[in-house]
């Protein structure tokens, strides 16, 4: 077996070599390393001779805060938020996602630079709403678009989806549609168990004199 080289002393990055550590399952050398932020870690001959770890990982994690400069920006704000409800049992939205299993896909979770660039590229704007295609799956880029506040009411789980006429869209869609008054039509849909159909066949003046209009 070839004769391991000494790296104590020597630096690799923000690393610094401070002692040998125990080898590795495989046989594999490994060093004791100091690293700039002060935590120790233990890493493999090969990794450091070739560049793959300088770092305790504290340096990855510090170009993704230092370089987008966008702390406090409305897309960065929307990036915490989204993560908080997935993970933040405290947050007041927690039940609704995280509790559910809704979650954060890696490519985004830790890396605002990435959910920045797909944002930007997918029709972001300053005030519009990340919304889940399929609400009952999590935040990754092949479920998410950047829509309107209106566009993400339409898609909420608690919309009353109605096939009327061949056509299939929420409640909401319909009576605006329709131009009549959706607050009337869910009563009598939901008090007195009418169908769409059945809710909305009696003359408009009858909605027009309601006191909800």
């Amino acid at each position: 077996m070839a004769v391991c080289k000494d790296l104590t002393g020597k630096k690799f990055g923000y690393l610094t070599v401070i002692s040998r550590a125990e080898n590795a399952k495989n046989g594999a050398a490994r060093w004791n390393c100091l690293c700039k932020c002060g935590n120790l870690t233990v890493v493999p001959t090969h990794r450091l001779n070739n560049g793959q770890c300088q770092s305790c990982g504290c340096k990855k994690l510090e170009s993704h805060n230092k370089v987008h400069g966008m702390t406090k920006t409305d897309i960065h704000n929307k990036w915490l938020s989204m993560k908080q409800r997935c993970f933040d049992k405290n947050h007041s939205s927690y039940k609704r996602y995280g509790a559910l299993g809704i979650t954060v896909c890696d490519e985004w979770k830790d890396n605002f630079i990435n959910f920045r660039d797909w944002s930007y590229e997918n029709g972001y704007k300053e005030g519009m709403s990340l919304d889940r295609i399929d609400n009952s799956k999590g935040y990754f880029p092949g479920n998410c678009r950047w829509v309107t506040w209106k566009d993400q009411c339409n898609n909420r789980r608690s919309n009353i989806k109605i096939t009327y006429q061949g056509k299939a869209q929420n409640l909401k869609q319909w009576c605006d549609e329709l131009k009549i008054n959706y607050k009337f039509v869910y009563q009598r849909m939901r008090k007195s168990g009418l169908t769409f159909e059945d809710a909305i066949s009696k003359p408009l003046v009858e909605y027009r004199s309601h006191p909800w209009k």
